[in-house]
């Protein structure tokens, strides 16, 4: 036990602490406080601070450890909170998440403007007869505008730049929707009234059907494309040697029915390149035109066939 609780043991001759303590020789003068302008030359720390309390700037090539060395850093492998290890921030997912939803709503925005010009077109060819019979009296539109489909198509899915530089690629998609919204009407004018609209609502609900399927379904449908184009090549072969052939019922319900068939697999197709996420490939966000085509192209199709089913099954 302490003798005297003000002095250190062992030197009672000198008070706490002793010398060689803390602080060390040359450090703090007495009054404990260093004097006001900073530490002293020779105080602490050695060869310290200049005046003013600030610490020296690092001299070139010189790169003091810990943390960062302008301002304040992070130590090595530091991940702030809500960023992945990727560098990703979490909860702002844009790649598979934000960007891809953005893109199917734009993709099925201008579907629908693309579907709703062309059920105009159809309905103003049935329904009005004036222009039914001004059509048959100007058959030269129709191969006008059966070239204008196939400049546009060509060029949009071969021109890169077309298809996605605005507004140089809704021009072209306007133009090639108006020339095929021509060439449907002007075809869906041969037939009577009743059978275009059962087509229509055929088609409506083939579409909707398959796209939710699509859509659910856990069947990735991306990795089929050699198959379908296989498939096209195949039906296309058919239908060239059908040209030769008698015309038949029978060979009409079955071609048609077959085309019916494999554009509704070219519709699950397309829906899924344009979902992407689980699939194993999908369409790039920047070609949202590309997708709305061919989804377009899909259904118009459907409706082609089911339309020439109908009128093949009342003749």
């Amino acid at each position: 036990m302490w003798q005297n609780p003000g002095v250190y043991p062992g030197d009672q001759n000198q008070g706490y602490p002793p010398q060689g303590g803390y602080p060390p020789q040359g450090g703090y003068p007495q009054g404990g406080y260093p004097p006001q302008g900073g530490y002293p030359q020779g105080g602490y720390p050695q060869g310290g601070y200049p005046q003013g309390g600030y610490a020296p700037p690092p001299q070139p090539g010189f790169q003091p450890a810990g943390y960062g060395g302008a301002g304040y850093g992070e130590p090595p492998g530091y991940v702030p909170p809500g960023v992945g290890e990727d560098g990703d921030v979490k909860g702002f997912d844009f790649t598979e998440q934000s960007i891809r939803k953005s893109f199917i709503q734009k993709v099925y925005s201008i579907l629908m403007c693309q579907l709703m010009v062309t059920l105009a077109f159809i309905c103003l060819f049935v329904f009005h007869q004036p222009t039914k019979i001004w059509v048959h009296q100007h058959r030269f539109l129709f191969w006008i505008a059966l070239v204008v489909v196939f400049v546009c198509l060509i060029a949009m899915a071969c021109c890169e730049t077309v298809r996605r530089t605005a507004p140089t690629n809704f021009i072209f998609l306007g133009i090639f929707t108006a020339a095929q919204s021509f060439l449907l009407g002007v075809s869906s004018s041969v037939y009577d009234s009743t059978a275009v609209l059962m087509a229509i609502g055929i088609t409506t609900a083939i579409c909707l059907a398959i796209t939710l399927f699509a859509f659910q379904t856990k069947w990735d449908f991306t990795t089929m494309g050699g198959i379908l184009l296989c498939a096209a090549v195949v039906f296309m072969l058919f239908g060239l040697i059908a040209i030769f052939l008698p015309r038949d019922r029978i060979l009409t319900l079955v071609y048609a029915s077959l085309g019916a068939l494999l554009f509704s697999f070219y519709l699950i197709y397309d829906t899924q390149l344009m979902m992407g996420g689980k699939h194993k490939y999908s369409i790039s966000p920047e070609e949202y035109i590309f997708a709305a085509l061919n989804l377009y192209l899909d259904i118009i199709n459907i409706f082609l066939y089911i339309l020439t089913i109908i009128g093949a099954s009342r003749d």
